[in-house]
């Protein structure tokens, strides 16, 4: 079994634990843009010792490039912290976002969003 094979996606406006990318279509190479990920954006993921989201991860994709590249590790402390992070970054080229976060009792979810550079 591979590492793919048991990562979860959905709809987060049905699925509180998947991570929720908000960030521009479009950008300019090079310049700086906002990226939020944020999980239970639409559905509240609870945040108690028993249940939270202990990070969320962020990385880039180039279609041209075998690598993915990671852009961040976000973590955040049992009941204390919201899974919700701002982050700005810049690409050169069209990329594919790709954010993951871990649910300490459900696993491991993940969500994508291209983001088009002009």
């Amino acid at each position: 079994m591979k590492l793919g094979d048991v990562i979860k996606s959905a709809d987060f406006k049905n699925e509180k634990h998947v991570p929720v990318i908000d960030a521009p279509e479009k950008v300019k190479a090079g310049e700086t843009f906002k990226v939020e990920v944020q999980v239970g954006k639409d559905i509240a993921h609870p945040n108690t010792v028993e249940h939270h989201i202990a990070w969320i991860d962020l990385y880039v994709h180039y279609e041209d490039n075998p690598n993915t590249i990671h852009l961040g590790r976000f973590e955040f402390g049992a009941g204390v912290t919201e899974p919700h992070v701002l982050t700005h970054i810049k690409l050169d080229k069209k990329g594919t976002l790709i954010a993951h976060s871990y649910c300490n009792l459900h696993g491991l979810w993940e969500s994508e969003k291209v983001i088009e550079v002009e």
